[in-house]
Formats: C-alpha cells, structure tokens, sequence
C-alpha cells in the first residue's frame, strides 16, 4: 500500500482517545470510571427480548427487507411524540431515523461543511464530534464551558471579533447534561444562544442524548423549543437524540428534527453510507416504545444513576476533597473534575492504571490548548460498591502522584 496515497485527512488520523483505553479494561479486577456505557443491569432485556419475539413472530420474512432511508413511517411518528415531551414540537414527516445521533452528526457535517468553514464547539466536548469536524477540514473555534455550561457571552464577544468570512455555520452543544461535563445550560443562555444564531446566521445542533436521565425536578425546556418561539419557521436549531443511553446501545437508533431542505439532504448523504438504519432494530424499537415499559425503565435508571452519583461525589469529597474538584451535576452519567495544580496529570493517570481504575483524562476533550489537569469520570457503568473502591484505588494513586519526585515543576 506503499504507493496508495491517503486522503488528507486519513493521513495521519488519530482514533477516538476514549476507545484507545480499552486495552486497559482487559486488566484483571480493573474498575472503569471511563466509558459512556449504560449499566447492563438497568437496560430492560426482558422486555427487548419480548419485543424481538414479537417482531419476528408478527412481521415475518418481510422485516427481513430493506426499508426507507427515512425511517420506518411508525417509528417517526414515536419518536416525534417523544420529541414533543421534551418541547421539541415536529411531526413524523420532520424526524430522520439514523444509527444513532452520532451519525446524525455526521451526515450533518458532510451535507453543510467544506474544507475551511468555521464551526464552533463547546469546549470541553464530546470527542467524536471533535474527530467529525477535523475529518471534515473544518475550522474549529472552542467556546469555553463553566459550571452552568456553554458560555453565551463569550461565544457573543467572539463572534463581535470574527471576521465575516470567518463566522460560524454551525454550533455543537450538549446542553443537558453534557458529556464530559454534565453541566445544564441554564434557559436565560439557551434563549441567547438562539438570539446569536439568528443574528450571526449559523445553525444550532442541540444533541440530547442524556436529557432523560434528569435526577430531579422538571426537564428544562430544549434549545429547539427557545428557537420554535423566537423564530417560528425559521428555527435555528437541528435537534439529535438517541435511544443509545435509556433503551440499550445495540440497537443503534438514534434520530435527528430538522426543516424538510436539511433532512432530504442528509436523508441523500445517508443513501451512500447505509441506505436505511437497520428495519430490524426500528421496529424492535417501536415496539418496544409501544409495550409501555420504556417509561419505568428509564425512571429506575434516574434513581440509580443518581443514587452512583451520589456515592461518587460523597467519596471523593471524602478522601480527595483537597486534591479533586468536582461540581455535582443534576443528571446524565459524567463528572468532571480539576486536579490540584501539584499532580502530574500523567503520573497520575499512570498511577491510577497501577491501582486498576481507569478514567479519561481530560486532555481528550479538548479541540486545542487542553487543560491537562481536567479528567471525566462516569458513575453510569460500576455499582456504587464499585465506585467506592474504585474511588478510594484513585485516592491511592493520587497518594502516590503527590510524591515529591513527581510532583509537577
């Protein structure tokens, strides 16, 4: 392959950083604060497994078939409804079915994006969308995020300084309980966010994968719902959601609400990656949507979630209060923590493996110029017995980190 010559931007690419850890998970007895899994012991198989039987049973040879690139007609139709709970009002005819929003990312990314456009990204961020934006050649300006999530005013004082040619088409957030920060965007920045969209003429992508798991209180409304009011027809804002994080993470269903002109394109761009996401995992979907157990399911992992969050942010209050910062969040399944300006991010990290737990260190975030000290810790995956050992392996490990030889100069 020596004379084959690479596109530019498979040159030399980097992997996601969150996957090039798993060679760690292999280690005997490790415990994994690292990856954005689900628990398998909240996921209802049972009632996946009912609603597989019935699809077959039901359906026949013809779920055998290819389907719309669109979508299964029904399926849109739920996951319009579903939208809608969450102040995302569309209909079936709005929705894209994808293989899970982060396809949806990227078909978003191919159908607007050429080498050299500006799109902005809050920062710290979900590292595919990251590697999605490199890939495409495109420019990346980082918006700073804080406790209360993107900052609005920054990403204002910005866009007041950017030359025209380069403003923004697009804008990446998570504002519900983001990965890795799982911070909330508060509605006063949600609704500003959208006076900045309308005004500087780019395009808002709101993914929610996690706005379900909220611990307390009501849901707060989407972005998309601060558009529809300030902008009626003209939204500024493409909503992504997945049932990757309550319903199970196989099934690969995810969606995208965005005006008919964007959905036909991406729905084209979609025609040359898969045709149709898999027939058989929508209608398994839909099904089990309809049986009426997704709504328990997804209450009883709020209170677990919450209740490992809890366990989490209690433990290292209690052993590592002086060396780890780590703002409680309301939801989602990450904490983001500083480290003590004395550690060494990588003894640390090195130290941590030793004591067998694993965490992402926070430089995987980062588009450029990354805070090293900065790590993501998910409570979603271990049991809370779990996370107090594994917390207390990190204790270890920061005892070690903080010894003199290898303290940060």
């Amino acid at each position: 392959m020596n004379d084959i010559a690479f596109a530019a931007p498979f040159a030399q690419p980097a992997g996601s950083p969150i996957r090039e850890l798993f060679p760690y998970l292999s280690r005997p007895g490790m415990i994994s604060f690292a990856g954005g899994y689900p628990s398998p012991g909240l996921l209802d198989g049972e009632g996946l497994a009912q609603s597989s039987a019935r699809v077959f049973a039901q359906g026949g040879a013809a779920v055998l078939q290819y389907g719309a690139t669109e979508g299964q007609p029904e399926l849109r139709e739920a996951l319009a409804r579903m939208s809608g709970d969450r102040g995302v009002v569309c209909e079936a005819a709005d929705v894209l079915v994808t293989a899970g929003s982060q396809q949806a990312m990227d078909l978003l990314v191919r159908v607007f994006l050429e080498p050299g456009d500006t799109v902005c990204i809050e920062t710290p961020a979900y590292p595919a969308a990251i590697q999605s934006l490199r890939l495409a050649g495109a420019r990346i300006e980082p918006v700073p995020v804080d406790d209360a999530g993107l900052q609005v005013d920054a990403l204002e004082a910005m866009l007041r300084n950017l030359p025209a040619a380069r403003r923004p088409k697009l804008l990446y957030t998570v504002p519900t309980f983001s990965n890795p920060c799982g911070t909330l965007l508060s509605p006063q920045r949600r609704e500003h966010l959208v006076r900045l969209a309308m005004e500087y003429g780019f395009l808002i992508i709101e993914d929610d994968p996690y706005g379900e798991l909220i611990f307390a209180g009501a849901p707060v409304d989407s972005i998309f719902a601060s558009g529809r009011r300030q902008a009626g027809d003209r939204n500024p804002v493409i909503y992504l959601s997945s049932l990757s994080k309550t319903v199970a993470p196989s099934l690969r269903v995810g969606w995208m609400v965005a005006p008919p002109d964007v959905l036909r394109r991406c729905a084209i761009a979609k025609q040359t990656m898969d045709l149709c996401t898999s027939p058989i995992t929508q209608l398994v979907a839909l099904d089990y949507l309809r049986s009426g157990r997704c709504p328990a399911a997804v209450q009883r992992a709020r209170e677990e979630y919450r209740r490992r969050m809890r366990a989490m942010v209690d433990t290292l209050r209690q052993t590592l209060g002086d060396h780890i910062d780590a703002p409680e969040p309301g939801g989602g399944m990450f904490l983001w923590a500083r480290l003590d300006r004395r550690l060494d991010p990588q003894a640390l990290f090195q130290a941590a493996v030793q004591q067998g737990v694993l965490y992402v260190p926070g430089a995987a975030f980062y588009p450029a110029e990354p805070d090293h000290h900065t790590l993501r810790l998910s409570y979603a995956a271990p049991d809370c017995a779990a996370i107090v050992t594994g917390v207390g392996r990190l204790a270890q490990a920061v005892a070690a980190s903080l010894d003199p030889a290898n303290l940060t100069r």
